[in-house]
């Protein structure tokens, strides 16, 4: 009888064996976050995971637990509080592929803190774990990487100097936008979008119940799947809107309201969508004004967003409206001349020309006349609007917030 115990033990501990063996096959590990071939492998780079350290520094994580989405906090999201000092710190993040030339940069914002990311080099100190969602994946990497060491500020731009994304006040030239960002606003409200004006995204953009194709908005189908994704907890807004382009300003606080592993689940998701890099970057350029406002809109208005955000105050909504209506008269002389320089007489125009030319030789001569004096009457308004906006307790008026004296901000 007590021969048999022996062989009783030896056969419960190979079943235990055996039955660790299998389930240790039918646990998945975390797939690759990077490709582990070309380079990429001897970069080291910090992919933490959702629980704990990093499991691997070189591309890849070992085995992670999935990131979940939590829900929203919105209690969270508050006004900041500005200090007097001016001096904030600040670190401008920019996404960039290899051909395009960013020396203005260093040029025109010098001593300022940058953080260069190359989507396309594997082999570059600073690059996504994989090019896919435009400047999200950056975004994202740069907000997961340094959740623990913030600035005070962080700017998401692009790599490009001037183009359409940028204010037109500043000649849609990005250095003069950074230079004017108010600090203070920042800090204050949290989340600044860097585009004031409303068109395109503003004051209703992405519709998540509009299923036929569109053109202009190939996001829009797919956007009420994606939401349910993103967002499981939340109700699926009517609309999303703010100004384009995914080029935003974000105070540290702003940023810390929101757990670190949030973030992971959101660039998780980015990698494992099967969404084309394209339409998946799109769906985050409406996207981000809900994850730092909770604000399915987020549309201030655009004399608002100049004066409090960059220090530029028209003196109010109707005055901000006639420095419009004067830009749209220079752009149409413009046009007027343009199709004379075309044509040589105005009378040789197309017949099918929208444009109500007087038919007279002195054309030329009128619409530089007209056009010389709305450039000095921009010129004029421009000027009082930096002054108006350099004065604190104006700006503050302006924008329909207290101040008291001695704020300086």
């Amino acid at each position: 009888m007590y021969a048999k115990k022996p062989m009783q033990f030896f056969f419960m501990v190979t079943i235990i064996i055996l039955v660790a063996f299998f389930y240790n096959l039918a646990v998945p590990t975390a797939p690759s976050l990077g490709p582990q071939t070309g380079g990429f492998e001897d970069t080291m780079i910090n992919f933490p995971s959702l629980n704990g350290p990093v499991a691997s520094r070189r591309g890849h994580v070992k085995h992670h637990q999935q990131p979940v989405p939590q829900k929203a906090r919105v209690a969270t999201f508050v006004p900041g509080t500005p200090n007097p000092r001016t001096n904030y710190s600040r670190t401008m993040v920019i996404p960039r592929m290899q051909e395009d030339n960013i020396a203005w940069i260093s040029k025109e914002l010098p001593g300022l803190d940058v953080s260069v990311h190359v989507a396309d080099d594997p082999k570059a100190s600073l690059h996504p774990p994989k090019n896919k969602g435009h400047e999200v994946m950056i975004y994202l990497t740069y907000l997961i990487d340094h959740y623990d060491r913030l600035p005070d500020i962080v700017l998401f731009m692009h790599a490009h100097r001037w183009t359409h994304h940028n204010n037109g006040f500043f000649g849609f030239d990005a250095s003069q936008m950074i230079r004017a960002l108010s600090g203070p606003h920042v800090m204050r409200v949290g989340y600044v979008n860097m585009r004031c004006h409303w068109n395109p995204g503003c004051p209703e953009w992405l519709h998540p119940s509009r299923m036929e194709d569109s053109l202009g908005k190939q996001e829009e189908r797919v956007l009420a799947q994606c939401w349910r994704e993103l967002f499981p907890f939340d109700s699926l807004p009517s609309f999303l809107a703010q100004p384009c382009c995914a080029q935003f300003a974000l105070s540290k606080d702003r940023i810390l309201s929101i757990p670190r592993s949030q973030y992971i689940f959101y660039r998780d998701w980015i990698m494992r969508t099967p969404l084309s890099d394209y339409i998946s970057g799109r769906i985050w350029e409406y996207s981000w004004q809900y994850i730092f406002t909770h604000n399915a809109a987020h549309c201030p208005a655009e004399h608002i967003c100049y004066c409090d955000a960059f220090g530029v105050c028209f003196g109010g909504e109707v005055p901000y409206s006639q420095y419009v209506q004067l830009l749209s008269r220079k752009s149409k002389i413009g046009e007027e001349l343009n199709l004379l320089d075309r044509h040589g007489r105005v009378d040789q125009a197309p017949n099918n020309s929208s444009l109500d030319l007087p038919q007279t030789s002195e054309t030329e001569t009128s619409l530089r006349v007209q056009l010389t004096q709305v450039e000095a009457e921009l010129k004029t308004r421009k000027q009082e609007a930096l002054q108006r906006g350099a004065d604190p307790q104006r700006r503050a008026e302006e924008c329909g917030r207290p101040w008291r004296d001695g704020d300086g901000f």
